[in-house]
């Protein structure tokens, strides 16, 4: 079986698109919290309210922190999704941690990024434009076949 971390961007359906067009093959897909408002509250929700939004948001972080690291270790993939209307500095973060920590990487990103992501782009193994290319490429890993 296939670990497969898909971390980024959390705005648009592209999770969704690549696990319904992957189904069929041996892929276990894993990711972040995707409900914002929980990710942004876990800290506080289970460590206790803080006074200041700094905190508030340090605690989520740290929590989340633990949950990303695991899923980028336990990953055979690791797919980046970098959107179009958010600055996703943690989606930078794990693309470099998984980089660090050997992992396949491929991002998942727009031409209009491209100048922005270079460092980011220069560690993947692979930078596809549509989910549907994320399919074929780990349709490729697992069977060696081609569209």
């Amino acid at each position: 079986m296939l670990n497969v971390y898909l971390s980024g961007e959390i705005h648009t359906d592209w999770r969704e698109q690549i696990i319904q067009g992957a189904e069929g093959l041996d892929i276990a897909f894993h990711s972040p919290v995707t409900d914002h408002g929980a990710s942004d509250d876990c800290g506080v929700a289970i460590l206790g309210a803080e006074d200041t939004k700094y905190w508030h948001d340090h605690k989520g972080a740290m929590v989340n922190a633990i949950r990303t690291r695991k899923g980028i270790a336990d990953a055979d993939v690791v797919v980046v999704r970098f959107g179009e209307k958010y600055r996703q500095w943690n989606a930078a973060f794990d693309a470099g941690y998984a980089a660090a920590l050997g992992k396949s990487l491929i991002v998942l990103q727009q031409p209009d990024h491209d100048h922005a992501l270079k460092e980011v782009d220069a560690a993947a193994l692979a930078v596809a434009r549509e989910p549907s290319q994320v399919v074929e490429i780990l349709r490729y890993v697992l069977t060696g076949q081609l569209p």
